[in-house]
């Protein structure tokens, strides 16, 4: 068993029914803690996982960025990680980023798709060229040096993330959150990372939706400064 026990993922999990099981499975190996985020009302997904040890938060308000904020204000351990419940992140990575943040004295690291000997299995041109023209936002406007802006594959610090108050609730919660901490002066970095194809279900991101709802939310946390 591979032991992780400072460590509990956050896995946001909205009508994850086809993948999570297999997820869950595939963590079996780690010791580590998992806590479940997803809406009270999906049944199918619960019912999918009822066999596996982990706990289970109903979130109170809607989206995906609420779901993960709900989720790490629950977590006890030193560190937290969000952890997609479709099978794109692959476990293997855990220990290395979490030694490496340990290691450097970081309190947040970010994995990258787009580093040397990276890649995606998942991504798409639009959703590449989308996550190239937001990152290289985020290093003009807000001196970010993170060169994934959009992958929320992350581990942190559990203190560190609770003083950062985040409040967005749907996918520009992926931007606040690096943002936020850097102007917070905490230590970020970035560890090699190689995602998977999904599992199953559909994709919860509208890449025009979405991409302007981050947009907005970076605007306004640049004129917030």
């Amino acid at each position: 068993m591979i032991v992780l026990d400072q460590l509990t993922l956050v896995i946001p999990a909205k009508n994850e029914k086809e993948s999570l099981p297999t997820v869950l499975k595939e963590l079996e190996i780690y010791n580590l803690k998992k806590i479940i985020v997803l809406e009270k009302e999906d049944s199918e997904t619960i019912k999918s996982i009822s066999n596996f040890q982990c706990e289970l938060i109903f979130q109170k308000n809607k989206g995906y960025g609420a779901a993960i904020i709900e989720g790490i204000n629950n977590v006890k351990s030193k560190f937290f990680c969000i952890f997609n419940a479709d099978g794109s992140f692959n476990p293997v990575e855990l220990s290395p980023m979490l030694i490496k943040l340990e290691n450097e004295n970081a309190d947040f690291i970010f994995a990258s798709r787009y580093e040397n000997d990276c890649k995606s299995d998942d991504d798409t041109i639009i959703t590449k060229s989308g996550n190239f023209i937001f990152t290289i936002l985020g290093k003009i406007f807000f001196k970010l040096k993170i060169s994934d802006i959009l992958y929320t594959f992350v581990i942190g610090s559990t203190n560190a993330f609770k003083k950062l108050n985040l409040k967005n609730q749907d996918f520009s919660f992926c931007v606040e959150l690096p943002i936020k901490a850097n102007r917070m002066n905490f230590k970020l970095l970035t560890s090699k990372s190689h995602e998977r194809q999904r599992l199953g279900g559909k994709k919860k991101v509208n890449a025009f939706k979405d991409g302007m709802l981050i947009l907005i939310s970076m605007i306004k946390l640049f004129f917030k400064n």
